[in-house]
This record gives C-alpha cells, structure tokens and sequence, in this order.
C-alpha cells in the first residue's frame, strides 16, 4: 500500500489536508478528523450501519480490536441493533448510540463529527448509496459485497472517491485468504511465469439459508433478486484474488465479458422436494439461472472464466486455477505444477509446502488466527483499521470493489443481450502506469 505524503502544514482548524496517493494519480483530501490525529496510535471512531448477522459479526471483531471507539450502530430493525449494542455492553466497551427511525437514519450516524470511518452490512442494493453519502460526509466506508449492484452505482463510487479524495473499500475476505496470499507471492517471484489463464467460481448451495428460509421455505431478503434478474448476482469472492493475481487495473484492465446462463431448475425442485409441489415459492417462477458462466478477456490477452453456482445441491467451492507459461496452481487438488521445479514431469505435487514458504507477511504478524473464516475477517478488518488511522488507502482500493461488483449488472446485460458486451475502465486508463498495490 501506498502511503500518503505527509503535510506537515496543516493546522487543526484547517477543514481538509491535501494528500498524494503514490501510483495512482489521484489527489486525496483527507478531511478535518485526520488533522486531529496526533499519532498512529490515535483511537479510530467507528459506526456500523446494518447489524444483522454480518454486520454484528464484523461488529465483534471491532470490539477486539485495539484503540478503536465503536460510536454509533444503525439498523432499522430494533430487535438486531438492540443486539448489537448488548454486544459492544457486554465486551466491555461503552454502550454506542443507535439510529433505527427509518430507511434514511444511517445519514444521521453519518453526519456525526465524531466517527471517522463506518462498516456498511445493509442489503446489497443499499450498499453504494450509503458509501456514497459516508464519502461526502469524509468518512472512509468499508462496504460488504458487492459494492456495488449497478454501473450507475459503480461510476458513483469512483466518482465520489476521486472528488471528495475518500477511499472506499469492499470487504471482499478472500483477497486476503493464507493460500491465495501465497500464490500471489509465488506468482510475483516467478514461479508460474506470465500469467495467461484464470478459471473461479462461487459454488455455494444458498437456498435453505441466504435467499429462503429453511423451516418453512418462505423468501428472505435475498430472494427477490432471484426472481426479478438472471445474472452472476454474487461474483466477488471468485474474483477476490484474480485481480492481484493477474495484475488487473495495475498493467492490464478487463474489456469484454460475455455471460451465459442454464436454465432455472434448481430452486423450484427444492421447494417441491422439501415443501411440497403446492408451496407458494415451489410454483413461482425465477429469471435466475442455477449456473451462469462468464468469460473475461483482457487488454494484454489474459482470459477468466467465473462461474456463478449457488442454486444447486452441493458442497462449497471455489475453484481457483491460475496459469502461467511456467506452471499452474489448482486449488481444488491443493496442488502445484511448476516447470524446472516440481519433481516428476507433468505431475502434481502438493501446494501446502509452498504456503509455508510463500506465506505472506499478513500472516506471519496476524494474532487472531480463527475470528471470522479462520481470521481471514479479523485480518482485513484490522488492515482497514490501519488505513484509516495512518490516513492511507485502503489494501482494496475503490477502483478494484467496483471492478468484481461490475460483473453483477454486466453479466446480467450480456445474458439478456446474447453477446458480449464492454467492460468500463473505471480507472479511466490510468491502469497503463498503476503498479501492484494490494498485498505488497
């Protein structure tokens, strides 16, 4: 990450400093809190708009987190901000302030003067707009996946983060798992040679948890997304560690993809199978694909194949496989092949040696090795923490949230349509002289 210039001028009456984002080629105004902070160890004022499960889960990571002041919570559901505000009580921290009025209450928490950054955990179509306005009111906004669910809402992010100098990350965890860590570091000492080819996935059974509830089968939040778009509605954990992978917006940019979709099967044999041919869900109809495949082509002539699957029985995966002109790393084998190294021709060899010795730094300082995926969630949180304290950019900048969120309209527009269809530079070109930043 690059850090910000210092101005070493700036007095605490002064509204905004003026700072440079090394490799960027972006100006950030940092706003009026960072001119209160005397240190690095300065206490970090959080809110936390959205405590349901997510939400409040992130929540109890920040409650373990050193000099950080949880001030205020949001939810519009009492029953989940009571919760979680017995949840700061009970971990010994100050009882915050909570807003539950109405649909528009997060504003309130957000034109406070005493936070400087907000976790959003709302529902997805909610996220953008309320990172959006946090960015405007100088607060840095760690926002859940997807960032964003429309173009408009992308361009909104980019725009506003470059006018107002706010960074805004999406909490995308698996940018920050131990092993795909490892094969970033491998990758960038060379192992695999030249990156080529990339093949992801998010293979999730989500029927009887995220989109329908699974005692009586009746729609929970997610499900209207089902039955009003055919699209990859979930693409950023399979994306998550592509981008630094393949340099993505640091020396190459997506500029086509093209989506496919099966039909909708899956969803309406459930219902039948455990409610009943005459549950009310069993006959509706759903827009939505069991699995939606997409390809990525690139400037530089990379391909990436994502596969959306979360309707259908079956275990979770991921299904990372990475190529290079020197070999290939296979998540699913947990398993390695690299030319000149791997010890009998054309064959697999394990890839947990190569974790030990490629771990990443993240790692080998992280403390909190199980608190949220095995403390994947505990690591990116801290590391937020420490972008906002230290006034930096966040180790997801704007620019990547909003390219894995792209893919959620996108692929929905290249089913509709049938072809391919452009993917926008939302660095505007500037991804020619970027440099790798994430995880460096």
């Amino acid at each position: 990450m690059k850090k910000f210039m210092k101005n070493t001028k700036i007095k605490r009456r002064n509204f905004i400093k003026t700072v440079s984002v090394a490799g960027m080629g972006l100006t950030f105004h940092v706003p009026s809190y960072a001119a209160h902070q005397k240190n690095k160890n300065t206490t970090v004022r959080f809110g936390v708009i959205g405590t349901g499960n997510r939400g409040t889960h992130l929540l109890k990571i920040l409650t373990g987190i050193e000099d950080v002041e949880i001030v205020s919570l949001c939810d519009i559901n009492k029953s989940h901000l009571d919760n979680a505000l017995n949840v700061c009580v009970d971990a010994g921290r100050k009882r915050p302030e909570g807003y539950f009025k109405d649909e528009n209450s997060y504003k309130q928490l957000l034109n406070r003067e005493d936070i400087d950054a907000v976790i959003i955990a709302t529902y997805w179509d909610s996220h953008a707009p309320i990172a959006k306005y946090a960015m405007e009111q100088g607060k840095y906004p760690a926002v859940e996946v997807p960032a964003a669910i429309t173009l408009d809402q992308c361009w909104d992010l980019v725009n506003t983060s470059e006018r107002t100098g706010i960074p805004c990350m999406m909490l995308e965890n698996w940018s920050f798992r131990r092993d795909n860590l490892a094969v970033l570091n491998m990758i960038r000492d060379g192992l695999l040679g030249e990156m080529v080819h990339c093949h992801c996935a998010h293979s999730h059974d989500c029927i009887d948890h995220w989109f329908f509830d699974a005692n009586d089968g009746s729609q929970r939040w997610g499900a209207k997304y089902l039955i009003n778009y055919n699209r990859d509605q979930y693409p950023t954990h399979s994306m998550g560690p592509v981008l630094s992978w393949m340099d993505i917006n640091c020396g190459d940019t997506i500029n086509q993809i093209y989506s496919a979709a099966t039909a909708s099967k899956g969803i309406n044999a459930y219902m039948k199978r455990r409610f009943g041919a005459d549950h009310p869900n069993a006959k509706q109809e759903y827009r939505q694909g069991d699995i939606v495949t997409s390809t990525l082509k690139t400037k530089q002539g990379k391909t990436i194949i994502i596969n959306y699957d979360m309707q259908l029985p079956r275990p979770y995966d991921n299904r990372w496989m990475i190529q290079g002109t020197l070999g290939i790393y296979n998540e699913q084998r947990e398993a390695v092949y690299l030319t000149g190294k791997s010890p009998k021709y054309h064959e697999w060899e394990p890839f947990l040696p190569y974790e030990k010795e490629y771990l990443h730094k993240w790692w080998k300082n992280q403390k909190n090795t199980t608190e949220g995926h095995g403390g994947v969630d505990g690591l990116e949180i801290e590391l937020f923490v420490k972008a906002v304290r230290d006034k930096t950019n966040t180790p997801i900048d704007v620019y990547d949230s909003v390219t894995m969120s792209a893919i959620v309209p996108l692929s929905g527009l290249s089913i509709e349509k049938n072809q391919p269809v452009e993917f926008p530079d939302f660095t505007r070109g500037k991804w020619k002289g970027r440099k790798p930043y994430f995880a460096v």
